[in-house]
């Protein structure tokens, strides 16, 4: 048994993909069009068939509320792994 996929929540899709694809070096695994929203999913370069990160609209209202009492306090959603922070910080 793995983890198959988690969400990220996102304000705007398009803008996200930009971010983990074009900053954070992640490519597109699925991008499937829901009505006005996409199930969208990105994976690990390195990782194709690893653990899939949906960008998850954050339209729902209980989306907010919840973010901001994680916010408060100090609880991580999704954390990355890096081998060297000060390398991928400058990319």
């Amino acid at each position: 048994m793995r983890i198959y996929v988690t969400s990220v929540f996102v304000d705007d899709q398009a803008k996200a993909l930009e971010f983990y694809t074009k900053k954070l070096g992640f490519r597109v695994k699925h991008d499937i069009s829901m009505g006005e929203y996409r199930w969208l999913t990105v994976v690990a370069s390195e990782q194709p068939d690893g653990t899939e990160l949906l960008l998850e609209p954050s339209a729902h209202p209980a989306v907010n509320p919840y973010k901001s009492a994680l916010v408060q306090d100090g609880i991580p959603v999704t954390s990355f792994q890096v081998d060297d922070l000060d390398a991928e910080f400058k990319r």
